[in-house]
């Protein structure tokens, strides 16, 4: 179901976009629904990849390392056991 909106806005902008909408071959508020819904529209959810890709690397992290070791121990410093 559609609903009615008034708007108000500089007559020359108007008249751009009525233009612009002709060009396109569209309304203009189709134009304004449409950038509505672009904007209402929830943010994509980035891929866990990509966001571990743009982890910081850290230098210093031996890679022969038994990493699972070196977390006990870092707990074991921290908590005191």
């Amino acid at each position: 179901m559609k609903a009615r909106l008034n708007l108000t806005i500089d007559n020359t902008l108007l008249e751009n976009i009525k233009g612009y909408a002709l060009k396109q071959q569209t309304s203009v508020s189709e134009l304004v629904e449409n950038y509505f819904k672009s904007v209402t529209k929830p943010a994509k959810r980035k891929n866990i990849l990509a966001l571990v890709d743009k982890l910081e690397k850290p230098g210093n992290v031996n890679t022969k390392a038994d990493l699972k070791e070196l977390y006990y121990q870092d707990k074991a410093k921290k908590y005191g056991f």
